[in-house]
């Protein structure tokens, strides 16, 4: 409840100040315009050079995918070799280690 009155009571004084220093407000305001625009500017600068940096992490991933599954695919197909030339089950390696 506390909060709600203290928010009327500045709403209050703050459109009582704008009327009465109307002239000081708009030498702020046209005095922040500038810094805002160079502010946002420069943001907007800083988000589109990571948008640039993601889409090249991006495309270093997804050659460096299809490579590895390259890869796996020929490990894949050297161990189904292997297996083949070994026709004995591991089990049995295990019983004549014993």
């Amino acid at each position: 409840m506390a909060a709600l009155l203290g928010g009327i009571v500045a709403l209050v004084l703050g459109i009582i100040g704008i009327i009465f220093w109307w002239g000081y407000f708009l030498q702020i305001l046209r005095g922040s315009i500038p810094l805002i625009l160079l502010l946002g500017g420069a943001l907007a600068t800083y988000l589109g050079f990571e948008e640039l940096k993601d889409k090249r992490a991006a495309d270093t991933f997804e050659e460096t995918s299809t490579d590895l599954k390259q890869e796996v695919d020929s490990l894949r197909e050297e161990i189904k070799e292997l297996k083949k030339e070994d026709p004995k089950p591991e089990e049995e390696k295990k019983d004549e280690s014993k």
